[in-house]
């Protein structure tokens, strides 16, 4: 029998968008964390991959970052500067303290960033929401509050700035896609991973064909000050808000990192009218 807890559910409508994994029975090596999987269209279409064969750490819709004050909070092997990738006993997990709200299209709970020897790192308060926008579009509000202990600041890093070179400044808020063939990524002026990754652009979509033969699109909007887009197509699907792409980021002392993240799923493929249409009418 399966110890693993019964995920929590959004819905839109009678719909079932999203299961919410809050506490995965996980190795320590894959980045234990919330994570939202499966994410589907409206009309099914599955657009998350979980534990893929590639990178068996990419978890869905997550927040991960791989360097908070040293400890490795996104799994795999952490990038060491002047040598590379090194499997380290680094990992520490985002573990779930306790519910605040559970509704059918919204949850709210509390959780803690904790290095390989459980002491915390980060407290973070987090929401979801999903939104009925169109019959073919729904749209999920992630809100976060990450908070750093009295007295000591917090640094959030990545692979590019402890030295790896070639624009992987990945960690954030994270969105593993499944595509069947490489997807396409576009924003209102430009097109491609090559111009979009370490981008600012107010917004991105990535536009692709789920396992079952369906087209999806999904536009990603949310970037905070110093925040720049981390964007894969060729090596696998991805887009994450990343929050460390060329420089730390640093959470003051007792200081509060606020996010907000926007992700609207849609069946089909939109061009860049709409997709631009979506983002500028969201309140």
């Amino acid at each position: 029998m399966s110890t693993e807890p019964e995920p929590a559910r959004l819905l839109v409508g009678p719909t079932e968008v999203a299961r919410y994994v809050v506490d995965p029975p996980l190795d320590a090596r894959h980045g234990p964390r919330p994570y939202l999987h499966p994410v589907r269209t409206l009309a099914g279409t599955v657009v998350t991959d979980a534990l893929p064969a590639d990178h068996v750490w990419h978890l869905g819709a997550s927040l991960a970052v791989q360097d908070v004050n040293g400890a490795n909070l996104w799994g795999g092997r952490t990038y060491v500067r002047d040598v590379g990738y090194t499997w380290r006993d680094d990992h520490g997990r985002i573990a779930h303290t306790g519910w605040i709200e559970q509704a059918a299209d919204r949850l709210a709970h509390d959780a803690q960033w904790r290095d390989a020897h459980g002491r915390v790192l980060l407290t973070e308060r987090r929401r979801l929401a999903a939104s009925a926008v169109a019959p073919d579009v729904w749209r999920l509000d992630l809100t976060c509050a990450l908070t750093a202990p009295p007295g000591h600041e917090v640094r959030l890093g990545s692979p590019a700035t402890n030295g790896r070179p070639d624009g992987a400044g990945y960690g954030g808020f994270f969105w593993r896609a499944v595509a069947d063939g490489e997807p396409t990524v576009f924003a209102a002026d430009a097109t491609g991973e090559e111009t979009l990754n370490g981008s600012a652009v107010p917004w991105l979509a990535m536009a692709g064909v789920g396992a079952g033969g369906a087209a999806y699109t999904l536009v990603f909007a949310g970037l905070g000050s110093g925040d720049r887009w981390f964007v894969r197509t060729a090596m696998y699907p991805g887009v994450c808000v990343a929050f460390a792409f060329d420089r730390p980021a640093v959470v003051a002392a007792g200081d509060t990192r606020h996010g907000h993240y926007r992700v609207w799923v849609a069946d089909g493929t939109l061009d860049r009218d709409r997709a631009a249409a979506l983002v500028a009418a969201a309140p």
